[in-house]
């Protein structure tokens, strides 16, 4: 008897510390999944605080990008304005400065209008010769010959001149050159010039402000034209 009861509480004892194992594995599994969980969370507040603080800083820097933006193109716009007001005084003092300036001649006319019973021959003959000093002074603001600048009429008259004149630089460019590409040279310089005369033509029929800003890049693109013709001549303008 003695015997069986010591095997029989071996037996229990064994039974309780499997249970006492099995109770201690499912605390571990317990608190394991406790820990991931709050480990989780954490990383998930973490993630959103980081996603907040990150839009809030992308929030910033747009505010920023849009005040840069409404700054610069303020400052751009009066910058523009204020080149067109210097553009209009130098216009209006050089046609001051000019002895024949269009507004004089205007007055000019109207004089010889009231004095034409009188002197009508001798103001017709200075009405000419303003008109000539107008063309002069036109033509060398053009950089053109007079005589070439009064072949052309319009709003358009003095690019037209430049036009012809740069067309004439390269024939003579033309005629010097052999290779084949001075040939290449002449024949994009003179794509470049029809497109301009296209451009010219299509300016006379535009409202002022918008044929303002052709004649400009127009201008532009001749003096490019000039200075490209007159380095292959190998000429230097002071």
């Amino acid at each position: 008897m003695g015997f069986l009861s010591s095997r029989k509480a071996r037996r229990v004892e064994r039974k309780a510390e499997a249970k006492i194992r099995k109770a201690e594995e499912k605390a571990l599994k317990t608190r394991v999944r406790l820990e991931a969980k709050v480990h989780s969370h954490e990383e998930t507040k973490r993630h959103r605080k980081a996603l907040r603080e990150k839009h809030k800083f992308h929030k910033k820097a747009q505010k920023a990008e849009r005040k840069t933006a409404k700054t610069t193109s303020k400052a751009t716009q009066k910058a523009h304005a204020a080149e067109a007001k210097t553009a209009q005084a130098q216009a209006k003092a050089a046609e001051k400065a000019a002895l024949f300036g269009p507004a004089r001649v205007k007055r000019y006319l109207t004089v010889a209008k009231m004095l034409a019973p009188i002197a009508g021959p001798i103001l017709y003959r200075g009405a000419i010769a303003a008109r000539e000093q107008v063309t002069a002074v036109q033509a060398r603001r053009a950089g053109v010959p007079a005589g070439l600048l009064t072949q052309y009429g319009g709003p358009n008259a003095a690019l037209r001149a430049r036009i012809a004149a740069a067309q004439n630089s390269a024939d003579q460019v033309a005629e010097r050159e052999s290779t084949a590409e001075g040939k290449d040279f002449v024949t994009a310089m003179r794509g470049r010039l029809d497109n301009l005369v296209v451009a010219t033509d299509a300016a006379d029929t535009m409202p002022p402000a918008q044929r303002r800003a052709a004649q400009r890049a127009i201008s532009n693109e001749l003096t490019a034209i000039d200075n490209d013709l007159l380095a292959r001549l190998n000429v230097h303008p002071a």
